[in-house]
């Protein structure tokens, strides 16, 4: 009997969770879903060679503060160790930034303090309209939520930006995929992010009528492109990966 096929999250804030990916990737064999929570649960020793596909979700910390939160160093390692493997590993805002720093790129705050919070499409580079996020240059908006940003590592390149933020993806290998952005947030639970991220929203005075109406509006658009992206992605994974 064949093993299911398993997604382990790495998550840290019980509402920034897979989100949409989960009926996403359910709909395309994954069977198994488990997560594991930074800074409580132990990284050290997860068998990553159980793991069909790793996702190391976002979170309000910034990628740089490990002398903070010691977790950090764990996660890096657990992607440095995924990345050696060169298996399925998708980062999404921190857990972008996260592999960023695993292959010593810097990540560091954007300038002048800004914010990048709200729903707004993304310019795709050559690079990006030739792999996984082709599906989005037709200027689908996506969900934005960061102030720090990542360099883009050695050996990679930038696959799209924003007015804001120069560096929002890089992929490696066609294998490991990082995101700055958010396609796996759930517009149906929008407000669990406005509830956990109040401060952070109301420091950047970011008005919440208007998340809650783009969310509304963008919401079937951004389902339906999420998927369009897994499939393109996973259709580049190893073939031992399927």
């Amino acid at each position: 009997m064949s093993k299911p096929k398993t997604v382990l999250a790495v998550r840290h804030l019980a509402f920034e969770d897979l989100g949409l990916l989960s009926p996403v990737l359910a709909e395309r064999g994954f069977e198994r879903f488990l997560t594991l929570d930074a800074g409580v649960d132990d990284l050290r020793e997860v068998d990553l060679d159980a793991v069909d596909l790793l996702v190391v979700l976002g979170g309000p910390i910034g990628a740089y503060d490990d002398a903070l939160y010691p977790c950090l160093n764990d996660e890096i390692a657990l992607i440095r160790r995924r990345l050696a493997a060169r298996r399925p590993l998708l980062g999404i805002c921190l857990g972008a930034q996260l592999m960023a720093r695993a292959l010593g790129a810097e990540v560091r705050p954007m300038a002048h303090g800004r914010k990048e919070i709200g729903f707004a499409p993304l310019t795709l580079t050559d690079a990006g309209r030739d792999g996984a996020l082709a599906p989005l240059a037709g200027g689908q908006p996506v969900l934005h939520w960061h102030g720090d940003q990542f360099g883009i590592p050695d050996g990679t390149a930038s696959l799209a930006t924003t007015p804001l933020c120069p560096n929002q993806a890089f992929a490696i290998g066609g294998f490991a995929l990082a995101l700055q952005f958010h396609l796996e947030s759930d517009p149906v639970r929008l407000e669990q992010w406005l509830i956990g991220h109040a401060g952070e929203l109301a420091q950047a005075r970011v008005p919440l009528d208007e998340l809650r109406r783009d969310a509304a509006t963008h919401g079937a658009g951004l389902r339906a492109a999420l998927g369009e992206v897994v499939d393109r992605w996973m259709s580049g994974w190893p073939q031992s990966t399927e």
